[in-house]
């Protein structure tokens, strides 16, 4: 209970903070102030507009926001997102393209679980969707998530992969980013040796830590410096009784918050304090630089307790993936078995949170396929977000990824690459 005492004292918190903005900005907004004009009241206001929305944003699942798309025949298309494939835990999703042709380049985009919506790939989505039949799977926030429905774990999450695979055929290019892409890795070796015929034709890691020690980072090292009994003290509560999934043991994604915030906390707040000043000025927008990204950036969900405890236990402590030793379902899985997908491996040179090495790892573990079927790439300059969603990632690493999936998509593909 005491945990569940500790998750509703955060909510508490978060809902005190996103109400002494409301009401401050209100307070400071009524007509009769400006009689007495002040700037102070210009301030609160400002001061209680960030606040609010700040906090606001903490519990909101952001949306798409891809409303249309140019093609090649020059005008717009609407773009619908469709669920593909509904589970408890996570959906497959689909970007259809109101009356444009099916691309023959089919793509599936595995998005990571580890604290942030699917929603964070928004802009790789959009920058793939003028070339390419766009799936995503999208993850669920587990405080949203009965307990009826069970656990979820590093073996489910590899388990829905395979589903998902499976699902889309064997036509299908596959894009892990970050975090699952050992996963992914995983689910293509089971797939390799239990259905060969469902197999990915190729499949492109991106930043994720395949190898956490070879080249180890403050984030891959911190497994190393707690215990797991430390770990579950610290970090898992239960979510409280607002939610459907009360009782549910989790990771919360306002600690999560917290821990990302304090990796980085005198640019935030400096960030924050710019923002109050561009707001009393009148110079800030809704959609100006500084909302774009903390909208994104603090719209943050719970990740299921059993999922992050296996994640650190078992890929970054025991490192079963990097030493080929990961079992699902009582199985181990051979990455060895992987002999005819395609596997590409991209990470940025400044990348501090999956740093070169971490990646490329996967294609040593793939000793049945032949080296005209790997490749990689090291970003120069690249952060980790720039990999996937900045301007090394569509002007660099997009192309590439692109002619990585024609060179192997098992036709003669002549289709043309749109600049974004």
């Amino acid at each position: 209970m005491r945990y569940m005492v500790n998750y509703d004292l955060m909510e508490t918190l978060r809902n005190t903070n996103q109400w002494l903005g409301a009401t401050a900005e209100a307070l400071a907004s009524y007509p009769a102030f400006a009689m007495w004009p002040n700037p102070a009241m210009n301030w609160l206001a400002a001061w209680g507009s960030v606040t609010e929305r700040t906090y606001e944003r903490m519990v909101v699942k952001p949306d798409w926001g891809i409303h249309s798309i140019t093609c090649d025949d020059g005008r717009d298309h609407l773009v619908t997102v469709r669920t593909e494939v509904s589970r408890p835990f996570g959906d497959l999703i689909h970007f259809e393209i109101a009356g444009r042709q099916t691309s023959p380049r089919k793509v599936l985009l595995v998005a990571p679980m580890s604290g942030h919506y699917a929603t964070l790939l928004r802009s790789t989505v959009r920058s793939l969707l003028p070339d390419c039949e766009v799936y995503v799977t999208d993850w669920h926030n587990a405080r949203d998530i009965p307990v009826s429905e069970g656990k979820f774990d590093v073996e489910d999450y590899t388990l829905y992969l395979v589903d998902f695979m499976r699902h889309l055929g064997p036509d299908t290019h596959v894009i892990a980013v970050c975090q699952p892409a050992p996963l992914t890795l995983a689910a293509t070796a089971y797939l390799a040796e239990e259905e060969p015929d469902a197999q990915p034709r190729s499949l492109t890691l991106i930043g994720g830590p395949v190898d956490p020690d070879a080249t180890p980072t403050d984030v891959t090292d911190f497994g190393r410096r707690v215990t797991m009994g430390q770990l579950e003290q610290s970090m898992i509560q239960q979510v409280g009784f607002k939610h459907p999934g009360v009782g549910r043991k989790v990771y919360p994604g306002l600690l999560q918050l917290t821990s990302f915030m304090s990796m980085n906390a005198e640019r935030h707040s400096k960030a924050f304090v710019d923002q109050i000043i561009r707001v009393a000025n009148g110079q800030a927008s809704d959609h100006d630089a500084h909302n774009r990204f903390y909208d994104e950036y603090l719209a943050v969900m719970d990740m299921p307790a059993e999922f992050y405890l296996s994640t650190v236990e078992r890929v970054f402590k025991n490192r079963e993936i990097a030493r080929n030793e990961f079992v699902v379902e009582g199985k181990t899985v051979d990455m060895g078995k992987i002999t005819t997908v395609a596997v590409k491996t991209v990470e940025g040179a400044k990348d501090d949170i999956s740093a070169p090495g971490q990646c490329i790892a996967a294609l040593e573990l793939c000793t049945g396929l032949p080296d005209d079927k790997k490749a990689s790439h090291v970003e120069p300059g690249a952060g980790h977000y720039g990999i996937f969603a900045g301007k090394s990632w569509r002007n660099n690493i997009r192309p590439l990824v692109l002619g990585f999936i024609d060179a192997n998509s098992g036709t003669s593909s002549t289709a043309r690459i749109r600049a974004v």
